[in-house]
């Protein structure tokens, strides 16, 4: 993964030698691997050819006449540095003074004409003093985790303790300096894609030295890669310096945090199945990692930014100066702005939701927003329009500097629904002063209305996180508005500003807060891309499930239930699929919850029991005696007229009612557990049967069963195998408590043939599982009964 990642950020444009010498090394590294060619070979073909064609490359860039003599000396020295790189691998073999003292002095020759090249290359930037010490400081920690990785994995047999501690500690300063080049704001650009090629170099000749290729021959071809790609990357990267504009500064954060963790993973796991025990530098490296993370944090928080921050807001104010004589807006409904408390603060729309559809349309004129990035005192606004220009304008202030760090939250609070409009507007009022109170003075609150506000920080993600957690702490005592006392939840949603756009950020932050409703409230939800997936996912099953029974596109697939005492078929259970043209095959897992929100889920329900009982009507024209068990949530059984529907759907298809078992879930029982037991001796008066489904032997679980009138209980495997604590399965209590009340036992969800054993040595009569047969349509159902013509009940 670290070596392939910097070819996605190459131009594709005359690459045909490159594939091909990358596909030569390749099979020269696997010649290598198993044998056929020594690692001295390997490695001095592969550098060579590497070499060869970047030094053609740099060799034309040196060669064009321009105005500005940069950029040829520039390919000059480059072409010289990686002609050196490619020598010293060559000569290796012939090395008389000692393989490792003649990479480390090509190393040296490599880095001195690499350094010059650079400094002559068009295209490269300069940060001041303060963002360098930042971006050091936040590199530092994956860096750790890259030494630790090369600590773990270097070979232990030829290298002494503190050599290897040396290399990893080089090879995780170089790996990490390579991602910062390949996935920075500028990683688009030809200056930085020669930076990581140079780095990638340099790690390939520390490889390289460290690395003999005797006696351990394979283990010195980990050099290769890094050494032939780096040299390549040097070539490619150094002519689009020369040839392309500056690239625009999009920084790419996921590979600086996911691969120095990948690699760490890999490194420990290989680490672990070697049978090796975590020594004492391991643990030195580990938690050198740690004040890395703790000083990020602070520096982000801290002054060392604070001089780019206020030049970037001052820049993005410059747009609104010319406007900061408009009228100041006021509070929806009220003609005089609120009072004191909420004067720092600017406010959104009441009513209308963004362009897009996804979040709130922010609320302040370009006058107020002058004020709030200037930390004037404003009135509260509320209606004016064009007013998400202010929160937006604060979110691009913040990813304007070459390092941006900053988080947007966005503050919601629920409970407000049964009062009035004023004492609303009241109870924001003072929201507002106590936000005010935890926050810090450089921070903007902003966007009022009768849902919520938002905050903009710019602290770095943990303490932006801990915000969220000050601000549910002091927005959650009751709020005492003109002698009521009003108690609100308050669900936060939390995005990072990041190199992200700021109609981004503020999309972002608007998915974590839906997802901290979900959720339950009274949290802070973090923005993440599974996160994003999730919810995507969500809208689109709310958009596509109302009508899919009117358009048919619900279907059963049938799961047959065993007697496990002779093998022989006893009946089957009936699964919904929703096979959606437009998402695919959607599970009762992943359907079920959205029905119910949407106030679906009885209609579904009477489409299963009514389709299952047309199936089983079939299935009942032969000898069989079958019973086929349908799914019922208790939302829907408990409805007055359950029991009578139910009735009328046998009745219309002729089947006998013990042909029916309708299952309930336990975990849902409990609930409305008076009517529930109503209606099962209903649905048992007209000769229905019923099932208990996911039942849990826990106390409460066994004290309610005595007083539910089933048929059926169903048990996971859970309950059939051993339990951790040696004690034997809790199968044998509760097949004993079945038998006294008459009660047969099913053993669902068995998927091994060990599952199926315990379950028939626990008395279980039934089972069902993929280890007994496989949900599947109705035809395949009954070409799996045809294999057992005396099934019966």
């Amino acid at each position: 993964m670290l070596l392939a990642y910097p070819f996605r950020v190459l131009v594709p444009r005359r690459a045909a030698p490159e594939v091909a010498t990358s596909t030569a090394v390749a099979l020269l590294l696997l010649a290598g691997a198993i044998g056929l060619v020594p690692a001295s070979v390997v490695i001095a073909l592969a550098a060579g050819a590497g070499a060869t064609l970047a030094g053609v490359r740099l060799s034309r860039l040196a060669g064009r006449r321009r105005a500005d003599p940069s950029p040829r000396t520039a390919g000059v020295l480059l072409d010289a540095a990686v002609v050196t790189a490619g020598l010293t691998a060559v000569v290796l073999p012939l090395a008389d003074v000692g393989s490792t003292v003649a990479v480390l002095i090509g190393s040296l020759v490599v880095a001195a004409l690499s350094g010059l090249g650079l400094h002559r290359l068009p295209g490269r930037t300069r940060a001041s003093a303060g963002v360098r010490l930042r971006r050091s400081v936040e590199s530092s920690g994956p860096a750790v985790g890259l030494a630790l990785a090369g600590w773990l994995l270097l070979p232990r047999a030829v290298l002494p303790g503190s050599t290897r501690l040396v290399v990893a500690l080089a090879l995780g300063g170089l790996g990490m300096a390579a991602l910062n080049a390949f996935a920075g704001p500028r990683r688009r650009s030809g200056a930085e894609v020669c930076r990581g090629g140079v780095l990638l170099t340099l790690g390939g000749l520390v490889l390289l030295a460290a690395l003999p290729t005797e006696p351990v021959g394979p283990a010195a071809l980990l050099a290769v890669p890094p050494l032939v790609f780096g040299m390549l990357l040097v070539a490619v990267g150094a002519a689009d310096a020369a040839d392309s504009e500056p690239a625009e500064p999009v920084a790419a954060a996921w590979p600086r945090a996911v691969l120095p963790a990948a690699m760490l993973l890999l490194a420990a796991g290989v680490h672990l199945a070697a049978g090796r025990a975590p020594d004492r530098t391991s643990v030195v490296l580990a938690l050198a990692a740690v004040p890395s993370l703790v000083l990020r944090d602070l520096l982000r928080a801290g002054g060392t930014s604070t001089t780019e921050r206020r030049a970037a807001h001052r820049r993005r104010a410059g747009g609104a100066v010319r406007h900061r004589h408009a009228a100041p807006a006021r509070w929806p409904g009220r003609s005089e702005p609120p009072a004191a408390p909420a004067q720092h603060y600017s406010g959104r729309a009441v009513d209308p939701a963004t362009p897009s559809g996804v979040g709130p349309a922010w609320a302040t004129d370009d006058g107020a927003a002058w004020s709030a990035l200037n930390r004037r005192p404003v009135p509260a606004g509320g209606g004016g329009p064009g007013d998400r220009a202010a929160l937006l304008d604060a979110l691009a202030a913040i990813g304007d500097v070459p390092a941006p760090t900053g988080a947007l939250l966005l503050v919601d609070l629920h409970g407000t629904e049964g009062v009035g409009p004023t004492a609303r507007e009241d109870m924001l009022a003072e929201a507002v002063h106590r936000a005010r109170a935890v926050i810090a003075p450089d921070d903007l609150v902003t966007g009022c209305t009768s849902a919520g506000f938002a905050v903009v920080t710019a602290a770095g993600p943990m303490l932006a996180y801990a915000l969220g957690t000050r601000l549910l702490t002091a927005l959650s005592p009751p709020y005492r508005l003109g002698g009521a006392v009003l108690r609100v939840q308050t669900s936060i949603g939390l995005a990072e500003v990041s190199g992200a756009g700021p109609a981004d950020v503020l999309r972002q932050a608007e998915l974590a807060r839906r997802r901290a409703v979900q959720l339950g409230r009274d949290r802070v939800e973090w923005y993440d891309a599974f996160l994003e997936e999730q919810l995507v996912r969500r809208l689109d099953l709310e958009r596509e499930l109302p009508g899919a029974v009117a358009r048919g596109e619900l279907d059963l697939v049938y799961q047959p239930v065993v007697d496990l005492a002779d093998g022989q078929p006893v009946g089957a259970e009936a699964l919904l699929r929703w096979r959606s043209p437009v998402l695919g095959t959607v599970l009762p897992a992943e359907l079920l919850p959205v029905a119910e929100d949407l106030d679906l889920i009885g209609e579904l329900e009477w489409w299963v029991l009514d389709r299952a009982c047309r199936q089983l009507s079939d299935w009942s024209a032969g000898v069989r005696e079958l019973w086929m068990a349908v799914n019922i949530t208790t939302r829907e059984l408990t409805t007055p007229d359950f029991v009578q529907r139910a009735a009328a759907v046998l009745a219309a298809y002729g089947v006998p009612p013990e042909r029916l078992v309708v299952e309930v879930s336990e975990p849902r029982v409990a609930g409305d557990l008076s009517t529930v037991v109503a209606r099962l001796a209903g649905l048992r008066s007209l000769g229905v049967r019923t099932a208990l489904d996911d039942f849990r032997a826990e106390h409460a679980s066994l004290a309610q069963l005595r007083r539910l009138p089933i048929d059926l209980l169903k048990v996971g495997p859970e309950l059939v195998g051993a339990r951790p604590d040696g004690q034997p399965p809790l199968i044998d209590v509760v097949v004993n408590v079945g038998e006294r009340l008459g009660v047969e036992i099913v053993a669902e969800e068995l998927e091994s043939s060990a599952q199926v054993d315990g379950a028939r040595r626990g008395g279980c009569r039934y089972g069902q599982g993929f280890a007994l047969a496989r949900p599947a349509t109705a035809e395949r159902v009954e070409a799996y009964f045809e294999e057992f013509p005396s099934a019966s009940r």
